[in-house]
């Protein structure tokens, strides 16, 4: 099989974004809605036209804007799974899945060869029973499982996978996320997995790169990432804090709104440099006045939520300038009972300089075969993101 090299620029979006995913690798794409995910997903997939865009499988260029270069998509040997399977009704389980191998990019003509590949996928996903039915006698996961044999069934180069379990409830997520793992780990084939379920990552992917206003935000191993993310969206999908500034001096970071963050830096880090505070919203202590002795770090701000979280409570702080999610800490239910808290209060947030690690900023950078663009600065806000 193939690496993925894909440069996508859609002036008109925004998107401008360029990544490459290994054979037998998997990158989750992540980004709030409208980032630019599935619409870098459907250049890759050829559904989809750009103002600039290389992308290439293999040795094979499928899109090249510059040299007029656009393979069809059923040719291109790029496998799509959405949330919506998008079965034909008219056609049973056994012949939605032989459609892709009697018309893609290299037909089976024999009909009985293609029944047999198409009852072999049926039994990877674990449906093989399902042959004769027709899509609307199926379960949303039963379903599912038939595209993603489907999808497999003509041995694409490259998997794309948008948001694929979005629609499924919990169990039938957990059961389909299974078959997933075990067929994309027996393959190796590149996966672009676009999802916002921690557990999707978690489970299928090896690397994350997240995409915020159409450009990269930061990029790298997934255990990375989720433990020390760097951007807003990153931060949220991985249930921590994110304060972002300059280093004023050795272990102070000081944010866009002029405050100073405390921390202990986890690898060297330059006077002036941009860096991130990140710390977990269960180290928060909150106060309805200003706190003072050992927290090192506190910040004032009016109360925007108040959720139950199964084990406790969190709280979140109205967003600061930049419109990210605000602050959140996670307190016990008797602590909101103490302090009679409600939505627009104002309270105090502390934090303990030991609790808060210091890293360098992720930069915002798009290297590719189209361009050069470098737009990484000090953030111009405290964000403090949650999920």
């Amino acid at each position: 099989m193939s690496d993925l090299h894909v440069a996508v620029r859609i002036e008109g979006r925004g998107v401008d974004v360029a990544f490459t995913v290994p054979a037998g690798g998997v990158l989750a794409v992540l980004g709030p809605n409208g980032a630019g995910k599935s619409s870098v997903a459907a250049v890759v997939a050829g559904l989809l036209g750009a103002d600039h865009a290389v992308v290439r499988v293999g040795a094979r260029t499928v899109t090249d804007t510059e040299a007029g270069v656009a393979v069809p998509v059923h040719v291109r040997r790029v496998g799509v799974l959405l949330q919506n399977p998008m079965l034909f009704p008219h056609l049973g389980v056994a012949e939605n899945v032989m459609f892709g191998l009697r018309f893609g990019a290299r037909p089976r003509r024999d009909r009985r060869a293609a029944m047999a590949a198409a009852r072999h996928w049926l039994g990877e996903v674990g449906v093989a029973d399902l042959a004769g039915r027709r899509p609307r006698e199926l379960s949303g996961g039963q379903a599912q499982r038939v595209a993603i044999a489907r999808a497999l069934a003509v041995e694409p180069e490259v998997l794309i996978l948008d948001e694929p379990l979005a629609g499924l409830d919990v169990a039938a997520a957990a059961t389909v996320r299974t078959v997933l793992r075990r067929v994309i780990s027996n393959s190796d084939r590149a996966v672009m997995l676009i999802t916002h379920d921690l557990s999707d990552v978690l489970e299928l992917a090896d690397r994350v790169l997240v995409l915020e206003d159409g450009r990269t935000a930061e990029e790298g191993a997934t255990a990375e990432v989720l433990a020390a993310p760097r951007s807003r969206f990153g931060a949220r999908i991985a249930g921590v804090n994110v304060v972002r500034g300059v280093l004023r001096e050795p272990g102070v970071l000081t944010s866009g709104t002029g405050s100073d963050w405390r921390g202990i830096s986890t690898e060297p880090l330059s006077v002036g440099q941009d860096v991130v505070a990140v710390f977990s919203p269960v180290a928060v202590a909150v106060f309805p006045a200003k706190p003072h002795g050992s927290p090192r770090n506190v910040v004032a701000g009016l109360v925007s939520a108040i959720e139950g979280t199964g084990t406790g409570v969190r709280i979140r702080l109205e967003p600061g300038r930049g419109g990210g999610p605000g602050l959140a800490a996670d307190v016990t239910a008797g602590a909101v009972a103490e302090l009679r808290l409600a939505v627009g209060d104002q309270v105090w947030f502390a934090v303990k300089s030991q609790a808060v690690a210091l890293h360098p900023a992720a930069r915002t950078a798009v290297r590719s075969s189209l361009n050069v663009v470098d737009t990484a600065g000090p953030d111009t806000c405290v964000t403090g993101v949650t999920r």
